[in-house]
């Protein structure tokens, strides 16, 4: 006999859907249950299973070998439109699964229990389920044991459906602070082209610099969609090209990145740090239009540390500039109390090198391929 449709069928189907759950692949943690399941009961089969308008689909299940099958001939259906856990000690005894083909066939399913996989709004979605080819009865540790593990299972499934959630808010909160920056920065190129102190233009656009390199911290972790990290080394090399278009003619900037993910804070410290370190660059490392080359390097160390250097080919830095607690060091320094870490800066008449070691957010596991 096939189930009747849920009393709030719809209200109870929207609850599913919001958790995108359905036809998501396998997974250990889910696996993991059904087995603790089929141990702790003593049974042949487990199954987390949820209920859609026309099927009943499997997130995980052991003793089965199959993802989904009809609502004909699902057991679970009738489950959901009870009030709690529900055990059916011989299936062939009660009406529903009388004439079940699942129940009546040789081996049949002559044993059912299970937990109701409620939503937060405590509407029915499924079963934590336990099955076998025997009759038989559970006792009260494993009845407890079942509705336990349920309660696990809508636990993380909640919670990740939270986790999407907030990452869509994130998305968009960087969205506009991106848009917003962007919009700064623009404003900023435009004041700098219509003053005619060269000082004052100058200072304008180290100002737009500053605020692009934040801007394009959005940006990356806007576009990475993961919520996690940003790829350094994407987003390095997409503001090195940035800051190339305002280089002097002849002057390269060339990169060198391993795949290091990195948290936004450390990103936006980072690019502080680079665009302050090209700006000075481009102002007193290569006069009288001599070519020269500004080389940027990351790697992961074994002991999950980042070291990143950056250095230039030019004449190195005269006294004034070494002594100098400008903005633009002030800027330098607190990037480098952000990041926990000292920066290590050389000079010679062959150049300018800066140096930084710090801990990145994900560790030793912190390479994202």
């Amino acid at each position: 006999m096939e189930a009747a449709k849920h009393p709030r069928q719809s209200e109870r189907l929207k609850d599913l859907y919001a958790l995108d759950i359905l036809d998501t692949e396998r997974e250990a943690e889910f696996d993991e249950v059904v087995e603790l399941a089929a141990e702790i009961c003593g049974t042949a089969i487990s199954v987390v299973n949820l209920i859609d308008s026309e099927r009943q689909w499997f997130k995980a299940e052991v003793g089965l070998g199959v993802r989904e099958t009809p609502l004909a001939t699902s057991l679970c259906s009738h489950v959901i439109l009870e009030e709690d856990f529900v055990e059916i000690e011989d299936t062939l005894l009660d009406p529903r699964m009388v004439d079940n083909p699942l129940c009546c066939a040789e081996p049949g399913l002559r044993f059912y229990a299970g937990a109701l996989l409620r939503s937060e709004n405590g509407l029915p979605l499924g079963t934590l389920c336990v099955l076998d080819y025997e009759p038989r009865k559970l006792n009260d540790l494993q009845r407890k044991s079942l509705k336990v593990l349920a309660g696990q299972v809508m636990a993380r499934f909640n919670l990740r459906a939270a986790l999407r959630s907030a990452e869509v808010m994130r998305q968009e909160v960087d969205h506009r602070v991106k848009n917003s920056l962007q919009l700064v920065a623009a404003l900023a190129r435009i004041s700098a082209r219509a003053t005619d102190d060269e000082n004052s233009r100058a200072s304008i656009e180290d100002m737009e610099r500053r605020i692009s390199t934040i801007a394009r911290v959005h940006e990356q972790f806007y576009q990475s969609g993961k919520g996690v990290g940003i790829a350094l080394r994407a987003y390095i090399e997409n503001l090195a090209a940035d800051l190339q278009t305002l280089a002097p003619e002849g002057v390269v900037i060339e990169t060198d990145i391993e795949d290091v993910e990195i948290g936004s804070s450390e990103a936006g410290s980072i690019g502080l740090l680079i665009n302050e370190f090209i700006s000075n660059s481009y102002k007193y490392a290569f006069p009288d239009g001599r070519e020269g080359l500004i080389s940027i390097c990351g790697k992961l160390m074994d002991d999950g540390r980042v070291a990143l250097g950056i250095a230039d080919n030019g004449v190195g830095f005269g006294d004034e500039i070494k002594s100098s607690k400008g903005l633009g060091m002030k800027i330098a320094e607190t990037a480098c109390m952000q990041l926990d870490c000292n920066l290590d800066m050389k000079t010679s008449e062959t150049g300018v090198s800066a140096s930084i070691n710090f801990r990145t957010l994900n560790g030793p596991s912190g390479r994202t391929g």
